[in-house]
């Protein structure tokens, strides 16, 4: 039997040494909600609390980064909001800088030997923003909510929980359809985020502006596309670490303009792009580069012609050169690749990396086998980038592919290429999820959002069974993800390109941000 996970003030002892995989869709499209731009929403404190600037630093951190598609998890659209609702949101669990699985409103968790059965033991005093006691029942009821909601889209995620039982004030156990050893990463981010039923029960669609979490901030006010102004939350479980009172989310500024934004004080932290890098340092800011999730990929939609034919889909593994679009598109930040997950990962098979070499010559034959000998025309889709769907648009026209560029807004990206499924080439970001089996229902999934063919090989899937019943302290667990990934690899349509690593300029005023690889977390952040 797997050991439980214990915590004490000092690091948390964890059982699983292998990092998950989380949260995001990468940088790209967002649904938009049904508010009115520009709508705003004054947000008023029901508790003491929950407006408390009871943190240890000074002032004010202004983050330029991405507001949410949802401020309630369940509903949240997009697996970069992620990053958003761990500012209000705290889950089960919680990733460290690693990627790993460790403890936070539970302190604790114990499989049994088939790993059918999972118990959470939370902390004592838990409460929710609003001073809402935060126990084992409303843990049970978040969760089912989660599973059981019909607008619900992180109900695929919990199709396995078949009971939920709160066995006392601070036990919450969960009955599996099947093993899976999964759960404690997959509960660190939106899936495991636990909102307060008293306020779901009541008004569930105003969580979508007015989140109802136990989080490390409490969000007093937004205003949609626009800002989201955050005050600490004294009642957070770890409220010692969160030392800036303050806090502002903006979206993300225009590259072109964010160095300047950042020099002016609009804002204090914002990622930028490799190309900005040079003139932060030149302004006087602090440039951190963070290892992170992040992959650039092509998705093919193998419903659509002409990628109906395997040998035009294969074809384009080959005419991309990969090195190039990291040197000239990345300013070679980040490191070339053909899989989901970085180097370092449990799931990274060193392998791979030698497959789909460059070749232009295997994609004119590949072409020519597919009967497009003498050239192919395409739709290349893509938002509003630095430079990489004309990089590709150039590569793919020395192979006889000759791509036409269409631009996507934004906010309507997720719902053309990703629930319409009306594109059959795009340009995009993949970010990984919480737990690696959740990573691959995303992307190679019969039902997976980034999968826009809607089909998988079976046995891609009886390897991710493999998966779920190996515990991730096992010896085994590298071993048995990384032949998922290979089998994904190898048979899905998918061309990852490079690593796209976290970068974040900073005013000097504001203190190192945690190097954490997948959710982006501000404890121990002060500014001066």
């Amino acid at each position: 039997m797997p050991k439980s996970l214990t915590t004490s003030t000092a690091t948390p002892t964890v059982t699983a040494p292998t990092p998950p995989v989380t949260s995001a869709l990468g940088r790209r499209s967002f649904l938009g909600l049904s508010l009115g731009v520009g709508a705003a929403f004054a947000l008023t404190a029901c508790g003491s609390t929950s407006t408390s600037a009871a943190g240890t630093g000074q002032g004010t951190l202004k983050w330029g980064w991405a507001l949410p598609t949802s401020w309630d998890p369940v509903t949240s659209s997009a697996g970069w909001d992620v990053h958003a609702l761990s500012l209000v949101y705290a889950g089960l669990t919680k990733l460290d800088p690693k990627g790993e699985a460790v403890p936070a409103l539970a302190k604790s968790w114990t499989y049994n030997t088939e790993g059918t059965t999972v118990t959470f033991t939370l902390r004592t005093g838990l409460k929710f923003s609003d001073g809402t006691a935060l126990d084992a029942t409303a843990v049970k009821k978040s969760i089912e909510r989660g599973r059981d909601d019909e607008k619900s889209l992180i109900a695929a995620q919990l199709t396995g929980v078949r009971k939920v039982t709160a066995l006392d004030a601070h036990t919450v156990e969960l009955r599996l359809a099947e093993p899976d050893f999964q759960l404690p990463a997959l509960f660190a981010g939106k899936t495991g985020m636990i909102v307060n039923p008293k306020v779901f029960e009541a008004d569930a669609a105003g969580l979508a502006t007015k989140p109802a979490g136990a989080g490390p901030y409490t969000l007093v006010s937004y205003v949609q596309n626009s800002k989201a102004v955050l005050r600490h939350n004294a009642s957070y479980w770890d409220a010692g670490q969160i030392k800036v009172p303050n806090f502002e989310l903006y979206p993300l500024p225009e590259p072109s303009t964010v160095v300047a934004s950042l020099k002016s004080g609009q804002y204090d932290v914002a990622q930028i792009p490799g190309s900005q890098v040079k003139a932060a340092k030149a302004a006087g800011l602090e440039v951190q580069v963070i290892p992170s999730m992040v992959v650039a990929v092509l998705d093919v939609h193998i419903g659509r012609e002409p990628f109906t034919d395997p040998d035009v889909a294969l074809a384009l593994k080959y005419a991309i050169d990969r090195e190039e679009l990291l040197k000239t598109a990345s300013f070679g930040y980040g490191e070339v690749t053909r899989q989901p997950f970085p180097k370092g990962y449990a799931g990274h098979d060193d392998a791979l990396d030698t497959l789909f070499p460059y070749d232009p010559e295997k994609a004119k034959e590949l072409l020519a086998k597919a009967g497009h000998a003498d050239g192919l025309k395409i739709t290349l889709s893509a938002q509003k980038g630095e430079g990489v769907p004309e990089l590709v648009q150039a590569q793919l026209k020395k192979v006889g592919i000759t791509a036409t560029i269409e631009t996507i807004p934004a906010d309507q990206a997720t719902q053309i290429v990703y629930i319409q499924r009306a594109k059959a080439l795009y340009v995009d970001q993949f970010a990984g999820r919480d737990a690696a089996t959740q990573a691959f229902q995303v992307l190679f999934g019969k039902e997976g959002l980034m999968n826009p063919g809607r089909t998988s090989p079976p046995e891609l899937e009886a390897a991710l069974d493999v998966v779920r019943r190996t515990p991730l302290d096992s010896p085994r667990y590298p071993e048995v993800l990384q032949k998922a990934t290979g089998i994904a690899v190898r048979t899905m349509p998918n061309v990852f390109l490079y690593t796209v690593p976290r970068i974040l300029a900073r005013n000097p005023k504001v203190s190192e941000i945690p190097a954490y690889t997948v959710v982006q977390r501000f404890e121990g952040v002060s500014v001066s």
